[in-house]
């Protein structure tokens, strides 16, 4: 077989059987069939999912407590810290100084 009889051949494509197409395009209809269940249910999902967030997080409200206090701190300021309150002198500019007992 010499170069010029394989490009003729290649040009002109073979029939394809009858039987062979249907077989394949009834394959290609049960997947697509398959595909849009799956895209459905996926669609669902995504809906259910929202709404799930949704009524949870409707669940919570945001409260706002204030709360007050009288401290005597003598000539200085109350610096108010999570371990507890640390007076320190009113007449400091800098924040690294240790507050004064």
């Amino acid at each position: 077989m010499d170069c010029n009889t394989c490009k003729e051949k290649k040009k002109t494509a073979e029939p394809v059987p009858y039987i062979a197409h249907e077989s394949a395009m009834a394959r290609q209809e049960r997947t697509n069939k398959r595909l849009w269940i799956v895209v459905i249910i996926l669609i669902a999902a995504l809906i259910l999912s929202n709404a799930a967030w949704i009524y949870r997080e409707s669940q919570f409200t945001d409260e706002v407590q204030e709360v007050t206090q009288d401290v005597d701190t003598g000539n200085g300021d109350a610096i108010v810290t999570g371990i507890g309150d640390v007076y320190g002198s009113s007449e400091a500019d800098s924040q690294n100084e240790t507050p004064n007992p």
